[in-house]
């Protein structure tokens, strides 16, 4: 599998894990980002590569810094 699968899909993976532990639902979380849930589910999937705007936006809704989505997260 390519590396930027990967890195996209424990990206995605973190994502979900702390929209979970805030007890968010993926459409909780579009809302409060202006992003459409199909979208974040499709993040949270690896399935699409988020610009550093949407990221702001994720971790500003989940009032998460934006290095906290990409933890445990290593580029070799």
């Amino acid at each position: 599998m390519e590396i930027k699968n990967i890195i996209l899909q424990e990206l995605g993976a973190n994502i979900r894990e702390i929209r979970e532990s805030k007890d968010l639902s993926q459409e909780n979380l579009a809302e409060i980002s202006n992003l459409h849930r199909t979208y974040i589910g499709l993040i949270e999937r690896g399935k699409k590569n988020p610009t550093a705007i949407t990221l702001l936006r994720i971790s500003s809704a989940l009032e998460v810094p934006v290095s906290k989505l990409f933890e445990g997260i290593a580029y070799e």
